[in-house]
């Protein structure tokens, strides 16, 4: 009867273990608080973490199971609420959201249940080791080889570089599965995660024992990179920074150790690995060339920006905050000087709204690549690009209502779309406006005062005297997909005074308005207007021609399109039908 007993009590435990997993909502708490004791161990690749985490209840409905998640190779010791011990069942939650691939869950069962907007507080423990692993990227078909040079992440001897979410799950969090195989979810989901995280803040008391006594820890934390070590301590101390962080979704926290060198320049400060002075001098010298660009068009820095070396000669860099990770073999200025304009975008641009922190980090690297070469040289880059923004956008079903308001650039989860769709609508914006008009807007921007959507457009149309309403409609504030433009006619006039006046009829037969340029080729020259042609409507233009043209273009590539195929109109062949 005892034994009996005692296993009607287990069904009964893993009964109700089941409700709560079926009723479980991942996505139900808002994480709004991190003060954690971080302890790492670089030659035994081992990380410790103490510390407390606040949570609030953002759905609508009371919670009685929470998740907290971390990377699979890490191990929950302990959880706590109220100084004493919940219960919780480990488990491992298959999701890309780290880089093996796997999560170590504990779902925790509370005494009473967390009501509607109330937090709650749980003290935590988890340790284990960070090795290298691409399993997230392996298992989808991508080279080992190539893989690791994205996916470098690790906690070693020589070196320790570590991103947090969307790469390593090195502090918790709680996000339904996604997967690297299913286009875009990773993306989405690190986004939705960012924008729950909006002035959430984050303090870690970063901790280092068994590194070399030179070695440097650095976060890309509110004040620049500061650092533990560097004091002579023997290896087996513990030599700690406390670093503070308050807003996670503009800045995933990193970590970085080694034992670097230093560069410290006006604009930028380098780590670089001893050995590798002339990459860091050609990455001093691409900052200090992008200086006079974006101080014209943003104004001058807030803060320096921070580079730090990867050991991975081919590693991806990676940037968040003011810090910049990459490896620095290349002695070319020249290599660095895209990556340097964006970075120092970032340093000089403090904006809540992505799409307008990095959207204008990317407008700036066109407008480099304008400067130094010629219009071409921005919508090749631009048509690189084109394909991955069409393809995004079939994938978003992009329509009227809450769905296009969901997925516009304010709104959407997905980072990889926001950057891609705001490269193109600074851009046009830069067309339409004019460089005097927006550099005069972006100077006045204060990230203070942007607290609604409008406050961006509104300091646009006070300097371009221009209702630009119908554009942040269809391309900001809702997503109404891509234009698609077609010319219909071309009507050439001969005029009395030599040349033509030519007419050009323009249909867009996608969702989304736009302001396209419409060109007439010459037997050696050409011709050009723009032209504002609306959604579903069709719109004319009147060209002056000194001869006649050959053919008519719709479109340079500097509006992104659904279709490109239908932009050319042979003139000559039509005269002559």
């Amino acid at each position: 009867m005892k034994f009996q007993r005692w296993w009607l009590g287990v069904l009964g435990i893993l009964w109700g273990s089941s409700l709560a997993l079926f009723a479980l909502d991942r996505e139900a708490f808002t994480f709004t608080n991190y003060d954690l004791n971080v302890r790492i161990e670089p030659g035994q690749k081992r990380l410790a973490v103490r510390g407390k985490i606040v949570l609030r209840n953002d759905s609508g409905a009371q919670q009685r199971t929470v998740s907290l998640q971390i990377s699979s190779t890490l191990n929950w010791s302990s959880i706590q609420a109220e100084g004493k011990p919940v219960v919780f069942v480990s488990q491992t939650y298959n999701s890309d959201i780290d880089h093996t691939g796997a999560l170590s869950e504990a779902l925790i069962t509370l005494a009473a249940p967390v009501q509607p907007k109330q937090t709650l507080e749980l003290e935590i423990g988890y340790e284990g080791v960070i090795p290298q692993d691409a399993t997230r990227l392996t298992r989808i078909g991508v080279p080992a080889q190539v893989a690791k040079h994205s996916d470098w992440d690790q906690i070693g001897p020589s070196m320790t570089a570590l991103r947090g979410i969307g790469y390593v799950a090195w502090y918790p969090m709680s996000i339904e599965a996604a997967s690297l195989s299913d286009a875009s979810t990773v993306s989405e989901a690190v986004g939705m995660w960012k924008r729950k995280s909006e002035r959430a803040a984050m303090a870690v008391e970063l901790c280092v024992s068994g590194a070399a006594p030179d070695a440097v820890a650095l976060m890309n934390d509110d004040a620049g990179s500061s650092m533990a070590g560097r004091n002579g301590a023997a290896e087996s101390d513990f030599n700690c920074g406390l670093h503070r962080f308050s807003d996670l979704a503009q800045t995933v926290p990193m970590i970085a150790i080694g034992s670097f060198a230093e560069l410290n320049r006006d604009r930028v400060h380098i780590r670089y690995l001893p050995g590798n002075e002339l990459g860091a001098e050609a990455y001093a010298a691409a900052v200090a060339k992008a200086a006079p660009l974006v101080a014209e068009w943003f104004g001058e820095p807030r803060r320096k920006t921070e580079v730090v070396e990867l050991s991975d000669p081919d590693a991806s860099p990676f940037d968040a905050g003011n810090m910049l990770l990459t490896p620095l073999l290349e002695s070319d200025a020249g290599k660095y000087q895209l990556p340097a304009i964006q970075q120092s975008a970032h340093s000089t641009v403090a904006s809540p709204r992505a799409w307008i922190r990095d959207g204008l980090a990317q407008f700036l690297q066109l407008e480099f690549l304008q400067k130094t070469g010629d219009r071409s040289s921005v919508t090749e880059y631009l048509q690189n690009h084109r394909d991955a923004l069409v393809a995004l956008e079939k994938t978003s079903s992009a329509a009227s209502g809450e769905t296009a308001a969901a997925h516009s650039l304010i709104n959407s989860p997905d980072d990889f779309y926001v950057q891609s769709k705001s490269t193109f609508v600074w851009w046009m914006l830069r067309d339409m406006a004019g460089d005097d008009a927006l550099k005069a807007a972006l100077h006045n921007y204060d990230p203070a005062k942007d607290t609604g959507p409008s406050y961006v457009q509104k300091l646009i149309e006070g300097q371009t005297h221009r209702d630009l309403e119908w554009f942040f409609d269809d391309w900001v504030y809702r997503d109404r997909g891509l234009p698609d433009f077609r010319i219909t006619s071309v009507y050439p006039r001969k005029l009395v005074s030599g040349g033509y006046m030519v007419t050009v009829s323009v249909e867009n037969l996608g969702s989304a308005g736009a302001e396209v340029p419409v060109i007439l080729r010459l037997q050696d020259s050409q011709a050009g207007e723009r032209l504002v042609v609306p959604a579903k409507s069709k719109a004319a233009v009147r060209i002056q021609a000194v001869s006649l043209p050959m053919e008519a273009i719709v479109n340079d590539g500097s509006v992104p399109e659904s279709d490109v195929g239908n932009n050319v109109y042979k003139i000559i062949e039509s005269l002559n039908h």
